[in-house]
């Protein structure tokens, strides 16, 4: 890669999200008892297709193959409303096994807003694409989000205790990535700082007793209905911003 070493940050922060992925899913899949559910298996094929386009994208960027970048670029079309939308229905799903069990949903407020800011960051990287580092720093910065949540996860496998650090992990690679460029960086720090805002939001509708009554509304929503709409919502919003016409301009250029 011929510019491997001035996207070095960028390399290891997708390269340890998959690895910090794969321990993720790693008892869920290989443990001895292991029996994963439908929900699971969608969850990690499109994680990872997630990541695996994202490491690609950065190659080529890399290499210096715009062009082909651009037509690579394409497939977030499919792959980011579908990114969207998986989240979205793991959000309801965990609500409504919370609502089932009667033990309600610790993770509501996260799972709930997650999905929502991750389609607000993959609609801003189409929304300012005129701007290159930004938009490339938006979708890094959904990188962010995933590396928080396969923080959290591997904290909760080893070390419960510390579960809430994980979102200070998080927010401190945020704010390498601006340090390294205040300029063009600031959407990673914006993606990294959401799972802090996200348990403050907690807090607050805890104190006044929301915290089941968002349980019930989200857990009660119909989930291949919600799974449709989102993927078809976030899809119109990204074709609104012209990315197949601008993709054609430059394909033909």
């Amino acid at each position: 890669m011929t510019n491997f070493k001035k996207y070095i940050f960028e390399y290891l922060l997708i390269l340890t999200t998959i690895l910090l992925t794969v321990s993720g899913f790693w008892n869920i899949f290989f443990k001895a008892d292991a029996k994963p559910n439908l929900y699971q298996i969608f969850h990690a094929i499109v994680n990872f297709s997630w990541l695996f386009l994202m490491l690609y994208q950065l190659s080529l960027i890399g290499n210096k193959q715009g062009i082909k970048h651009k037509r690579v670029g394409l497939s977030i079309l499919f792959f980011g409303p579908l990114f969207f939308a998986q989240a979205v229905l793991l959000a309801i799903h965990s609500a409504h096994k919370g609502l089932v069990s009667g033990e309600g949903d610790f993770m509501i407020v996260q799972n709930t807003l997650a999905p929502i800011e991750l389609g607000l960051i993959i609609l801003l990287a189409f929304i300012l694409k005129k701007r290159r580092k930004i938009h490339a720093a938006f979708l890094l910065g959904t990188v962010v989000l995933m590396l928080g949540i396969s923080i959290f996860f591997l904290m909760l496998a080893v070390a419960p205790e510390l579960i809430g650090y994980g979102m200070y992990i998080t927010l401190f690679v945020g704010i390498l990535f601006f340090l390294k460029d205040r300029r063009n960086g600031w959407p990673i720090l914006v993606s990294s700082s959401f799972f802090i805002i996200n348990d403050f939001i907690y807090l607050i509708l805890n104190e006044y007793n929301l915290i089941e009554p968002l349980t019930t509304f989200v857990g009660s929503l119909n989930q291949l209905i919600t799974f449709f709409v989102s993927f078809m919502v976030l899809l119109s919003l990204l074709m609104f911003t012209g990315i197949t016409n601008k993709r054609r301009v430059a394909v033909l250029k």
